[in-house]
Order: C-alpha cells, then sequence, then structure tokens
C-alpha cells in the first residue's frame, strides 16, 4: 500500500517537467505587430488606389489575412506540450498534440537509455529515450539551449533512480 505523502511513499515521483513550445511573441505584441502591418498596407493600398491600380489594394488585404492566419495557427501549435515524470520505478511521458490527442509512454528507469543527438554549434539537438524496443523523442519542440538543459537535469534524474532514488525523506525538487 503506498501513501499520498510523497515523504512517505518510496515510489513518490522525485522529477517532474512540464515542456511547452516557446513563443516570443505574446498576445500584446501580436496586436501590435499586426496594427502595423495592417496600416502599412492600408497607407500603401490607399496609394495605389488614388493611382487606379485597385487590384494592389485587394492583394494587400489578402497580406495580412495572410498573416494573421500564419500567426493563428502559430499559436494553436503552441498548445502541445509533453510531460516527463521520474520516480523510482517508472519513467512516465505523456505528450499532449495541439489537437489535444494524448500518446503515454511509460519505462522502467534501469532499462531506459538516454540518447543525445548533439552539435558543436548548438548543443543538444534531439532527445530520445528508449528501452525494450519502444522510442520516444522528447522536447522536439524546444530550443536548443532549453534542450541541452532538460537533457541534464533529465539526466541526472535518471541516474538518481537507477541508483535507488533520493535518499528517503528527500525529495528533489521537482521541475
Amino acid at each position: 500500500m503506498t501513501s499520498d505523502n510523497p515523504k512517505t511513499d518510496p515510489d513518490a515521483p522525485f522529477f517532474q517537467a512540464l515542456l511547452t513550445p516557446y513563443r516570443s511573441l505574446g498576445p500584446g505584441g501580436f496586436r501590435v505587430l499586426m496594427l502595423i502591418i495592417a496600416g502599412t498596407c492600408l497607407v500603401n493600398g490607399l496609394m495605389f488606389l488614388s493611382m487606379g491600380a485597385w487590384p494592389v489594394f485587394a492583394f494587400l488585404g489578402i497580406d495580412v489575412l495572410v498573416v494573421w492566419l500564419a500567426f493563428r495557427w502559430n499559436y494553436m501549435a503552441a498548445r502541445a506540450f509533453e510531460e516527463v515524470i521520474v520516480s523510482r520505478t517508472q519513467v512516465l511521458v505523456r505528450q499532449v498534440s495541439a489537437q489535444g490527442r494524448e500518446r503515454h509512454y511509460s519505462f522502467n528507469p534501469f532499462w531506459t537509455r538516454l540518447h543525445l543527438a548533439e552539435e558543436e554549434d548548438e548543443g543538444v539537438v534531439r532527445i530520445t529515450l528508449s528501452a525494450r524496443g519502444q522510442s520516444v523523442v522528447v522536447g522536439a519542440f524546444l530550443n536548443p539551449a532549453d534542450r541541452t538543459s532538460f537533457a541534464g537535469a533529465f539526466g541526472k534524474a535518471l541516474a538518481t533512480a537507477r541508483a535507488g532514488g533520493p535518499p528517503f525523506g528527500e525529495l528533489s525538487p521537482t521541475g
């Protein structure tokens, strides 16, 4: 029987990471950018309209629509995330796509191998977990610096799990 209290449950997770795609432009910045693009296209479109080149005005409106749709699609893709949990007995990976589809992977930490593909200029470019014929790529949407940082923290957590977990009663910070 296991307890709900992580300090008394030796199989409680001691490492948890929620990986989300980074988006540098927030909602406020997106509004400002769209206002600048729309304003520029409007001014240029009115200039072409006054010269009698009215089709250019319509095409500039389509340009604004295409930029807006591209950003909306980008923000929808940012809803994807991955959750990685490590306990003494299990490594769990939960991947949720932007559409909400979930995939779950469960590994035994003693059989799990962490494969890192690195490039000299970028750092870690691919993180793969594999065990007994099952393989999963983790953090593919992260930038190289975040991927390198996660790989180091996850590697330490995996080594801790193989060593029997953190000392009883001491849980390492999750995050």
